[in-house]
């Protein structure tokens, strides 16, 4: 759950995950796009596992005939490896797109988070304060931007944890960006319906 400032409600915050397009073949990219539209509209139920091998069914126990609101995707959310970001095969690009066409049918914003940031550049390794002054991650998200068609303020840079034993403001802060910009692009696509 999760609660804003303004309104004092508590929103369902619910993360679909499956495989990376990246390790997929082409015709498993394809089935996950059709089984993504399915997540997307709420006809698959939570625990469903995402088989490369075959689509979901209507029979199966996960798929879902008459989803509500709760049930449905309202943002989604295209997660990229910041050092990868610039090299996707065409075929990934390919699906990616794809992705957000499914998206837009169904009139659902997408977004993207780009992790790794400290890993693709090294001016952010030394001081992650330093994401918004670095000239090759703001390349790089540029790149991504033009090859996919996600708008470049619907990017969103984030330093993953790996080592760290401690919590860093800074690497909070830029995670918590992203979060609180996913949600109120969620708030603001229900209160268009």
């Amino acid at each position: 759950m999760f609660q804003r400032e303004t309104d004092q409600k508590f929103y369902p915050f619910v993360i679909n995950d499956m495989i990376g397009l990246d390790s997929a073949g082409r015709r498993n990219r394809n089935i996950h796009v059709k089984d993504i539209k399915e997540a997307m509209s709420g006809h698959i139920k939570d625990g469903y596992t995402f088989n490369p091998e075959c689509k979901i069914l209507n029979e199966d126990r996960h798929f879902q005939d008459c989803p509500t609101d709760n049930d449905k995707v309202h943002v989604l959310v295209c997660v990229i490896d910041a050092t990868k970001a610039t090299h996707l095969k065409p075929k990934v690009v390919e699906t990616i797109q794809n992705c957000r066409d499914e998206a837009a049918d169904l009139g659902i914003p997408h977004v993207a988070i780009f992790t790794k940031i400290d890993e693709a550049c090294p001016m952010i390794r030394k001081d992650v304060t330093n994401v918004y002054r670095s000239k090759l991650l703001k390349s790089k998200i540029e790149r991504f931007s033009k090859n996919v068609g996600i708008p470049l303020s619907s990017i969103f840079p984030v330093k993953n944890y790996l080592t760290e034993r401690k919590l860093n403001n800074d690497v909070d802060v830029l995670i918590l960006n992203a979060m609180r910009h996913i949600v109120e692009i969620g708030d603001d696509f229900l209160n268009k319906k």
